[in-house]
């Protein structure tokens, strides 16, 4: 991949010659970066063509990443990274006049997932190749992200976001590589000879799958793993089916958009029409991929391992069944064995609600041999399991029962390994969510804690930040996040202290910089950024935050010297479109954010900025500039968490509960240099199991609470008369589901803390110091190889090539 700058300019201006008969002098930036990006891909392709050829030659065992998320980001500057080309090419083009960020700004984010499961995804993805190991991506092509969300009079208003409008450079489609899946009709098993059956379909509907591919680089080691991406298509035999407009374009729709609106009929059709194309998609081309290795389908396990990324592709299990009878004529046991042997799953979630399944009926009509198979696997499960296990610990674990199909259950009783995503997780899956099948397959669970990739979080975007890091402890800290570590040394160095918060501050004037450009709010770079940047969940509590913020505004107005460091609270956070509580939330903060940011006698000391259509590229310009992270879910409810490792490698300090990974956090960081406050999980689980948790007898003795509460329903904040009222009744006539009372004053004593230490800048710099410098455990890189060599069995390509050799 070596060019020198001349060769690099000379191939960009023959590129743009031949693809616009233009030159760069009167080139505009969407044709400067369509011909970067095709010279990039050029350049990689090659080492894509080897990596992939190597791993087919030395029969190399790979893993298969199945996700219904990914959230890439921006891939130019990333590629330039881990291509070793990104100054080279950043002062080449500057010789040529253009600016590399102008250039960046042109590119969409693939808007392929919602939150935090996507965005692993692709740290995986990213870490796998970087780390040499042999790993492929599997999921749609969404030709619509999520949604792009704006702000209409406080509302969350849902918008198109048509990310693929002017392609992508990065993908290449692979119509040799297409496939059929089908779906719907009706399936009956006929005997093909004594003990042998086989599947007669009639009245099924044939859907093509298309490939887009697109290559995972590795940081500056020549590996170029696959992201495949999936998109439907009409095959040529099914085209008299799809005459009408109508009709083509349902089925268009089943890979338009990411989550379809499953509070109806249509949309959970679609959504599992979804789950089980890019599923039987993805698993046929690794039969197909397997079979040019001349092995028995028996080996299987030997060369490829799946991983069911949260419950959404658990159907991997049933397909690779039906594929390995149906197709291979493999008998039921050996399938079967072979099924559990390639198969791992991640759980993503503590809440039962949030564990997928789906109604027997609908299955049946709409993927009936998957049905068909999903009942003979709970069948012999049960007869098998009644053997060893008492009846009713049977009975709760079977995977067809209430009438729906319950996918974290096939998901486990499929899989040789189950693994949550933070220690405590971990720890409540075997404990509480998933106790009766850790009773059953105890050897089965393990945990293995959310990373992220370091060199997107920090070397992208804070280059302010790896400056200082580059001169205070050297570079091997871009290869080996370990070596972060040595930051420690440094905690009582004022010169490398001093820098770190001119870093800071560079990157705060830019963030306002843009909150300015955006949404008119002008902020102080003195004050704290404080940042909460999330899904918009309840058991988030979003809303314990702006209770907090509420108060604040209520203690000023009492006392405009009240004794406070200027605030700047920052949300990013997009609500389901279906999740109206969600919603109502999202209203009460921007009318919240109206109502402070324009009072007089606030004097500027306290803002509100709620950033609309949170993705990757916002929050590559929020976290750098964050002063504080907020990361105040319920104890026992977020599985890990990602933001909280983002904003720690940047030098936030975390304001948490013993939540997920912020338990990891505080033992990595000590007592002293994160802030906790609240329930811990077994007291939550101990109002659980007493009921005793009274919210209106802690709103009629809290006199604080009082008052902040009755803003909503007393005209104090404009605008919200029945939103208002919704989040009172929540709290009050619901109880308080996620407990934000009882947490409210904890939450209000570490805040004064926070306020406190901020006063001290040379405190406040050494705390956020150890941050970063402990931040190095929670790369991604290191999770993969844990995966890798606990779970997958795979082994780097170099070391495998140096054994092989």
């Amino acid at each position: 991949m070596v060019m020198t700058k001349e060769e690099f300019k000379k191939e960009l201006r023959q590129r743009l010659r031949e693809n616009y008969a233009i030159e760069v002098e009167g080139a505009k930036p969407p044709e400067l970066f369509n011909t970067l990006g095709a010279l990039l891909k050029a350049k990689f392709s090659e080492d894509w063509r080897a990596t992939w050829k190597d791993y087919l030659v030395g029969k190399q065992k790979q893993v298969y990443y199945f996700s219904i998320e990914f959230l890439p980001g921006k891939m130019l500057k990333s590629n330039l990274l881990n291509m070793g080309m990104l100054e080279m090419v950043r002062e080449a083009l500057a010789e040529m006049d253009i600016d590399l960020e102008e250039l960046a700004e042109v590119e969409r984010d693939m808007a392929l997932g919602n939150g935090g499961l996507g965005r692993l995804a692709s740290c995986f993805m990213d870490s796998l190749a970087s780390c040499g190991l042999p790993g492929n991506g599997n999921g749609i092509r969404y030709d619509y992200g999520l949604f792009k969300q704006r702000f209409v009079d406080g509302y969350q208003v849902e918008l198109p976001d048509e990310w693929l409008r002017s392609g992508n450079i990065w993908e290449i489609r692979r119509d040799s590589k297409a496939v059929d899946v089908r779906i719907g009709g009706h399936v009956y098993l006929k005997e093909v000879r004594k003990g042998r059956l086989k599947p007669v379909y009639e009245n099924t509907r044939t859907l093509r799958a298309v490939p887009y591919d697109t290559g995972m680089v590795g940081y500056g080691n020549g590996v170029v793993n696959t992201l495949r991406l999936w998109s439907v298509e009409i095959p040529s035999s099914e085209e008299d089916r799809y005459q009408s407009i109508e009709g083509r374009r349902e089925l268009e729709d089943l890979t338009a958009v990411l989550y379809p609106d499953d509070s109806n009929e249509k949309g959970r059709l679609t959504r599992l029409i979804q789950e089980y194309f890019f599923v039987s998609a993805g698993i046929q081309s690794i039969i197909r991929y397997y079979k040019r290795l001349n092995q028995p389908m028996t080996r299987l396990s030997e060369y490829v391992a799946i991983h069911i990324n949260d419950t959404h592709p658990a159907l991997c299990v049933p397909e690779m069944m039906r594929i390995l009878m149906d197709e291979q004529n493999l008998s039921w046991k050996q399938a079967w064995d072979t099924t559990v042997k390639v198969m791992s799953y991640t759980n993503h979630t503590i809440m039962a609600e949030a564990l997928e399944k789906w109604p027997i009926d609908l299955m049946k009509r709409t993927i009936p041999r998957m049905y068909q198979i999903i009942e003979e696997i709970d069948a012999r499960y049960v007869a098998s399991m009644r053997e060893i296990h008492e009846h009713d610990l049977v009975e709760r674990t079977r995977i067809i029962k209430d009438g729906q199909v319950h996918m974290a259950h096939l998901a486990i009783i499929g899989s040789y390994s189950t693994n949550g995503v933070a220690k405590l997780h971990s720890d409540l899956l075997k404990s509480v969510v998933l106790h009766d099948f850790y009773v059953i397959f105890p050897d089965r669970f393990n945990n293995k804690t959310n990373g992220i990739a370091q060199r997107r979080w920090s070397q992208l975007s804070n280059e302010p930040l790896s400056n200082v890091l580059n001169e205070a402890i050297g570079t091997s800290w871009r290869k080996n996040a370990a070596d972060l570590k040595l930051l420690m040394n440094y905690q009582g160095d004022q010169q490398v202290l001093k820098k770190l918060a001119e870093a800071k501050k560079k990157n705060k004037q830019a963030l306002a910089a843009y909150i300015k450009e955006n949404t008119g709010i002008e902020v102080s770079t003195e004050a704290i950024f404080d940042v909460q940047i999330k899904r918009l969940h309840a058991y988030k509590r979003q809303l314990l935050n702006l209770l907090h913020i509420i108060k604040l505004y209520l203690d000023l107005k009492d006392n405009p010297e009240h004794p406070m460091q200027s605030r700047v609270f920052i949300f990013g956070a997009k609500a389901a479109p279906s999740y109206a509580y969600a919603k109502t939330i999202i209203k009460c903060i921007n009318e919240t954010a109206n109502l402070i940011n324009n009072d007089p006698d606030i004097n500027g000391r306290l803002k509100i900025v709620f950033l609309p259509n949170y993705n990757v590229t916002l929050a590559e310009k929020i976290i750098p500039a964050a002063d504080v992270s907020e990361q105040i879910s319920l104890a026992s409810k977020e599985a890990s968490g990602t933001s909280n490792m983002k904003l720690m490698l940047n030098g936030a300090i975390t304001i948490a509960t013993l939540d997920g990974a912020n338990v990891e956090i505080r033992n990595a960081v000590g007592d002293d240099n994160i802030f906790i406050f609240g329930l811990t999980e077994k007291e939550v689980y101990q109002y659980y199991e007493n009921r005793e948790y009274s919210s209106i007898r802690l709103y009629e003795e809290n006199s604080v609470i009082q008052r902040v509460l009755n803003t909503f329903i007393d005209g104090t904040i404009p605008n919200i008369l029945y939103e208002g009222r919704e989040i009172f009744d929540s709290l009050i006539k619901y109880n308080d589901e996620y407990f934000l009372l009882r947490d409210f004053d904890s939450y209000v004593q570490a805040q004064e803390k926070i306020n406190e230490a901020y006063a001290n800048p040379k405190i406040w710099q050494k705390i956020s110091l150890i941050n970063t410098a402990n931040a190095g455990r929670f790369s991604s890189d290191e999770t993969v190889r844990r995966y890798a060599e606990d779970i997958w069995n795979i082994e780097s390509k170099l070391s495998y090539s140096n054994k092989k050799g």
